[in-house]
């Protein structure tokens, strides 16, 4: 992971997007024969509550607890990357523990088999901690970089980085629209808490989402766990929940940092100092940014940006990369070169790609230099090409 990139990684846990008044979700009621018994709330009822109890000042209730993601998204196989690269996240079981205080206090540690990675945030301070390299990394928030980081083109499906339930519950909950049906189903248990089941399912068959599961504590309406199922799949294709989890403030101590005697200490502020290189990948991206567009909407939405092999390959060549890229064998050549094994040629009135398709997300690489990415079936994206 870059250190000067940390921020992917969450900070802070978001808390639930306002949801609108009008959700085209009709009268649900919530059963309640199962076990545990809830009383009894309604679609809307629950989003309400949901809004509630994270809108209020500080955002949702101080706690710590477990976290676990797994994703079996059918993706080619990977090359080997280092264990802190985001890229491990795509497949398999990964565990976080979670500590948090409120909008400024937060502590994620993501333990691996013999090391650990911490980051810290306290206020417009924060941490970065690499147990393998004995490196800390100490960063200076500026006002207003959290939010001058937003991404304009946001699919409606998870993403790798979001490690917490709160994180993939706000991004959920935000397309929550005409195109969207909901309803509640049975009430279940989530890390030994009862919890309700929001359950939201594409009206549009051009969605490779089949339905995703929202389950809200019973108490303070937290989101504690979401599942994504796919078409035609009956296992989640990605989950993220918590297996331990308690509502009680961390102790302060949770939220401050000492480098231990011996490690390599760097300092950096976000939002001016990133690092070499990191004022001419800002102005890229803010030139793709502004040459990307959209095409559908709801959960048939497909972001088209330009993009070229050479964007993936030019990794070894960038003058702009931090050594921790090594470290974590980040190579977007090898990337490129096995995901592209699996691709399917394709072609069309719009030219000729190569398409990618996993359970939840389709990709196609036109050879006129723009990549389509949607959470969409491939027939959906071909069309989407044509589109210009």
């Amino acid at each position: 992971m870059r250190r000067g990139t940390f921020v992917r990684w969450g900070v802070p846990i978001a808390a639930a997007a306002v949801i609108g008044a009008a959700i085209g979700a009709g009268p649900v009621i919530a059963a309640v024969s199962g076990d545990p018994v809830l009383p009894e709330r309604s679609a809307q009822q629950l989003l309400a509550d949901a809004v509630a109890a994270t809108g209020k000042e500080g955002g949702i209730p101080p706690m710590s607890g477990t976290v676990q993601q797994t994703a079996s998204l059918g993706l080619p196989a990977l090359p080997q990357t280092g264990e802190a690269s985001p890229l491990n996240l795509l497949s398999g079981s990964h565990e976080v523990k979670v500590w948090y205080g409120a909008k400024d206090k937060l502590r994620v540690a993501m333990p691996t088999q013999l090391n650990e990675t911490n980051l810290i945030v306290n206020g417009d301070q924060a941490w970065y901690w690499e147990s393998a390299t004995n490196t800390a990394t100490k960063v200076t928030i500026k006002a207003g970089t959290k939010a001058g980081m937003a991404q304009e083109h946001k699919l409606p499906t998870p993403q790798p980085t979001d490690l917490t339930p709160q994180q993939v519950a706000e991004r959920l909950l935000a397309n929550v629209d005409q195109h969207t049906a909901v309803r509640v189903i049975n009430t279940a248990e989530v890390a030994g808490r009862p919890v309700y089941q929001l359950v939201l399912a594409p009206k549009d068959a051009g969605s490779l989402v089949q339905e995703i599961r929202i389950a809200l504590d019973g108490e303070t309406y937290v989101p504690l766990q979401v599942q994504v199922y796919a078409k035609e799949s009956a296992e989640p294709a990605f989950q993220v929940g918590f297996t331990q989890v308690t509502f009680t403030p961390p102790a302060a101590e949770n939220f401050t940092f000492t480098p231990p005697a011996g490690a390599k200490v760097e300092e950096k502020t976000l939002g001016t100092d990133l690092g070499q290189g990191a004022e001419q990948r800002a102005e890229h991206a803010k030139d793709v940014a502004g040459q990307a567009k959209v095409v559908g909407q709801g959960w048939t939405t497909v972001a088209v940006v330009p993009f070229s092999l050479s964007d993936l390959a030019g990794g070894a060549g960038d003058k702009t990369a931090t050594p921790s890229d090594s470290r974590q064998g980040a190579d977007p050549s090898a990337l490129a070169d096995s995901v592209l094994k699996s691709a399917t040629p394709v072609s069309g009135t719009w030219g000729s790609g190569k398409l990618i398709k996993t359970k939840l997300v389709t990709a196609l690489l036109t050879d006129d230099g723009r990549l389509l990415v949607g959470a969409v079936t491939p027939e959906e994206i071909v069309k989407a090409a044509g589109t210009k």
